[in-house]
């Protein structure tokens, strides 16, 4: 999920975009691979521990080893007191509620059907930068977006079909979950500010997280009550898993690879993204396709394939960052 990445600072401020060479291939498929497993994982971590306990496991673990890794860099660490509000703002919207509302989404759809719908997560941030930033969007990436929601539309109709109308478990999934879309897109319009960008990326990260963190911790404790840990092998790893490799690795790659390669062309990861969650989701969740279910995801993947492309056309080198891992 994640739901929305770190935006490149330097090139928020003019530095050029590095696209020749194949350094940014590695990265690129590391990023793909871990995040089109990562939605798999967050199903695991739904069994026996609440999940707003196991959300505020997972970027408490992150969060520590972002400090870390930013001490053994030699990166600043240091936020200016008048930003303390804004990144706990952005802290509370990317790792707090953007998150509890993913991890409850799929208690109701699979994995892979909210990866799908985290994948037009540049739909609402398009939106949002034309409201608040003043960016504005082509009319083929308009008409892209458009093909990719009918597919989704189509997608998610059969598993609204499936029920008769008689189980809302589907309806319900949907709605958490393009909630947590609109929260990370909020997040995402926040890191393409020109005050986020004015701050240390390790930094935004690190206290973000730690924010969210004692935020995570208070909702968990007031809606399940005290900490619950489930000692399994696999709860564990899966922790372990989403903390260092979801999050903590991801988030600093990401932000390498647009600097590489640029934003537009980086969130072309939301294409393969979705197409491996959704092979996860028949591999382990028993998700049975139907030709409606195949011709929407392949609509939808066409769609995103079109206003993407446009995306990177125009270079959208300031536009916000539109990865969608979990």
């Amino acid at each position: 999920m994640c739901m929305g990445r770190a935006m490149d600072t330097q090139q928020g401020q003019g530095a050029p975009v590095r696209t020749g060479g194949t350094g940014f291939v590695l990265p690129f498929l590391f990023v793909t691979l871990i995040w089109g497993t990562s939605w798999i994982v967050i199903k695991d971590q739904l069994d026996v521990v609440p999940a707003a306990w196991s959300v505020t496991y997972r970027f408490s673990v992150a969060a520590a080893l972002i400090f870390a890794i930013a001490l053994w860099r030699g990166e600043p660490l240091k936020l200016p007191r008048q930003s303390f509000g804004f990144v706990a703002l952005f802290g509370l919207l990317q790792f707090a509620v953007n998150f509890n509302l993913v991890y409850e989404a799929e208690r109701f759809i699979t994995s892979g059907l909210v990866a799908l719908l985290f994948a037009l997560l540049f739909v609402p941030n398009a939106v949002f930068a034309a409201i608040f930033l003043g960016q504005r969007t082509s009319l083929r990436f308009v008409l892209g977006s458009c093909i990719a929601s009918a597919g989704l539309a189509l997608l998610f109709l059969q598993e609204l079909q499936a029920f008769g109308g008689q189980d809302s478990s589907s309806a319900t999934g949907l709605v958490l979950a393009l909630a947590a879309v609109l929260t990370a897109s909020a997040a995402n319009v926040m890191q393409a500010s020109r005050r986020a960008q004015d701050l240390p990326i390790m930094a935004l990260l690190a206290w973000g997280m730690v924010a969210a963190s004692c935020v995570n911790a208070s909702f968990a404790f007031w809606r399940a009550g005290p900490p619950s840990i489930e000692w399994r092998a696999g709860y564990l790893f899966g922790v372990g898993f989403l903390a260092l490799m979801a999050t903590a690795a991801t988030f600093i790659l990401y932000s390498r690879l647009i600097r590489t390669i640029g934003p537009a062309r980086a969130a072309y990861v939301n294409v393969l993204v979705p197409v491996l969650a959704m092979g996860w989701s028949t591999l382990l969740e028993g998700y049975r396709w139907t030709p409606l279910a195949a011709v929407g995801c392949a609509i939808a993947l066409i769609g995103m394939v079109i206003a993407l492309s446009s995306a990177a056309q125009s270079r959208g080198a300031s536009s916000p960052d539109t990865g969608s891992g979990a």
